[in-house]
């Protein structure tokens, strides 16, 4: 019965899924990126919320693997990526400091032919120089073809498009071919950041990371932030930038820009 159910649930969410672009049910939400230099913000990871009018908020978890499997994830990905991208182009015409935009691409979207022209294609007609935008790539999807990914960072990085290895430490780098990303940014999985205080063993994964990272000269990102005690830590190890519900949940456009206002006065 509760396999019927489930099978019942992604039936639903599947067909509702092929009517959400159209019937305009999609938001993203945008999550501040602080800097641990000055406290500004300098970035925002732009997230995907579905709202359906009789299903409610269906959870990104539930719903993403479905678009990824059904081959809806192209569409919507693309949805994201211009919305984001003009969105950032509003931010950088209106506030007084821009702030770059990160936007998540699906295993799908990355194998995708031609993906580096799609992406300046986008910048260009929405008029935001590429080093405003930002990828973030799981490690997973990274590793899964390594040199395929290495092709096309290098494309996106001549174009001067920004990559981030997203959920850094949870898949399996090999470190020869982590050397050879054209990459900005590690992501600090959240998983870690959460057991910084009670856990020797994340204390001692989050420290290589940045070690690593900053020997790399790359930037490293912690994700899930969400005490004074997990803040204090990431800044002695010397990592750059922070995000997670110690600063802000997510938020709606207006939301995020009332927040980027209050900061400003602080």
């Amino acid at each position: 019965a509760e396999m019927q159910q489930r099978s019942a649930r992604r039936l639903l969410l599947e067909n509702a899924l092929r009517h959400a672009l159209e019937r305009d049910q999609f938001e993203l939400y945008y999550q501040p990126q602080l800097s641990l230099q000055d406290g500004h913000v300098v970035g925002a990871e732009a997230l995907l919320r579905w709202h359906h009018p009789e299903l409610g908020p269906v959870s990104p978890a539930e719903f993403i693997p479905i678009a990824e499997e059904s081959g809806m994830i192209l569409a919507i990905g693309e949805w994201v990526l211009r919305t984001a991208v003009a969105q950032a182009k509003r931010w950088m015409d209106h506030a007084a400091a821009p702030i770059s935009v990160a936007v998540n691409l699906s295993a799908v979207q990355f194998r995708q032919a031609r993906l580096p022209e799609r992406v300046m294609q986008i910048l260009d007609q929405a008029g935001l120089p590429p080093e405003f935008l930002e990828l973030e790539l799981t490690e997973s999807v990274a590793m899964d073809a390594p040199l395929a990914a290495i092709e096309v960072m290098d494309e996106l990085h001549a174009r001067g498009i920004r990559m981030a290895i997203d959920d850094f430490g949870t898949g399996y780098s090999s470190l020869s071919y982590l050397r050879k990303f054209k990459v900005s940014k590690l992501k600090v999985d959240q998983s870690f950041v959460r057991d910084l205080s009670e856990d020797a063993e994340s204390r001692a994964i989050v420290t290589a990371i940045i070690t690593l990272a900053t020997s790399m000269g790359v930037k490293t990102i912690a994700e899930g932030v969400e005490t004074a005690s997990q803040l204090a830590f990431l800044r002695l190890q010397g990592c750059d930038l922070v995000q997670g519900y110690y600063f802000s949940k997510p938020l709606p456009v207006g939301q995020f820009e009332a927040y980027m206002r209050a900061q400003k006065q602080n």
